[in-house]
């Protein structure tokens, strides 16, 4: 069975990037790629500045996860250990997929280095995870509340019903909120038991967690044109449908489903300026920060064991 499930997450997002390939080629299949660099090309220097500006915030809301976490563990550790860790894991992980494993790893090989049990870990893990999942779960409200016209583009269901939805979500991050407030009971999964953070880090979390989908998005307004006449609220919520499906799908990197979720929710924008910023968009969010993550881990391994060798020796 064990080695089934090995086979079965990789062969999902392959088929996930097969299937998403297929539907982003019928959407672009009347786009040049001519076009598309004419359009990365007209992205003028400030634009470039502002989305690298807002790669840089996307990735240090992603450190305050890893931050909010060890105050809820009670470990209190440098702000540039934090960041280069979460920096590594997330690059790894966003192009991995399967970001809850692949991130464990890293940042079981990091922060135990640091006195950190595997339990603790795994509590970390699941933190960041709970963090990301709960501003998503707000932005989507929100969304679903002020411009449920982008997700119907996705759905054919009734105005009503979207913010309904909408409501229901919002509600259940105030519910949240309240059982941290009220300290309410642990919910119980088997043998393990899930605790309401205290209120401080839940303010965190509902600041940090919004901050980084913003930022990302960010990347993807300040590559498209100027007069593009679309709001930054509009892209994020198209990036919020988009990047969760990606997540969603277990492709690597999200290979084709984050774009064709995002071509679809804003068919008003021009097809080119779209892809152009969809690539902006995997160069500095993804391809980038996947280079010097690699160089990051391979110089922390090669501490580790130099520092192995020195004890036996």
């Amino acid at each position: 069975m064990k080695r089934i499930k090995d086979f079965l997450w990789p062969l999902a997002g392959l088929g996930a990037v097969c299937f998403s390939g297929w539907l982003l080629y019928q959407e672009l299949k009347g786009i040049s790629a001519d076009a598309v660099l004419a359009s990365l090309a007209a992205i003028p220097a400030q634009r470039w500045a502002l989305a690298v500006l807002s790669t840089l915030v996307a990735y240090g809301a992603l450190a305050w996860y890893d931050r909010i976490a060890l105050l809820h563990l009670g470990h209190k550790l440098g702000w540039g250990f934090i960041s280069a860790v979460s920096f590594s894991t997330y690059a790894l992980s966003h192009n991995i997929g399967a970001s809850v494993f692949s991130g464990a790893v890293v940042r079981y090989r990091a922060y135990s280095s640091k006195g950190l049990t595997a339990p603790e870990v795994g509590v970390l893990v699941a933190l960041c995870s709970f963090t990301f999942g709960l501003g998503s779960v707000l932005m989507g409200s929100f969304v679903l509340l002020f411009e449920p016209e982008l997700v119907l583009t996705l759905f054919d269901a009734p105005l009503w019903a979207a913010r309904a939805i909408g409501g229901s979500m919002l509600a259940g991050v105030g519910l949240y909120v309240v059982g941290s407030l009220l300290h309410f009971k642990p919910f119980h999964i088997g043998k393990f038991q899930i605790f309401y953070p205290r209120p401080a880090i839940v303010v965190r979390q509902l600041l940090a967690a919004p901050l980084e989908l913003l930022g990302a998005a960010g990347i993807i307004y300040f590559a498209l044109p100027a007069d593009a006449g679309v709001s930054f609220f509009a892209v994020a919520g198209a990036f919020v449908a988009s990047f969760s499906a990606a997540l969603l799908s277990h492709a690597p990197g999200g290979l084709g489903v984050l774009e064709y979720v995002f071509v679809k929710v804003l068919p008003t924008l021009d097809r080119a300026d779209v892809v152009a910023a969809l690539l902006v968009f995997r160069l500095l969010y993804l391809i980038v920060p996947l280079v010097f993550a690699i160089v990051m881990v391979a110089l922390f391994e090669r501490a580790r064991l130099a520092e192995t060798f020195g004890k036996s020796s």
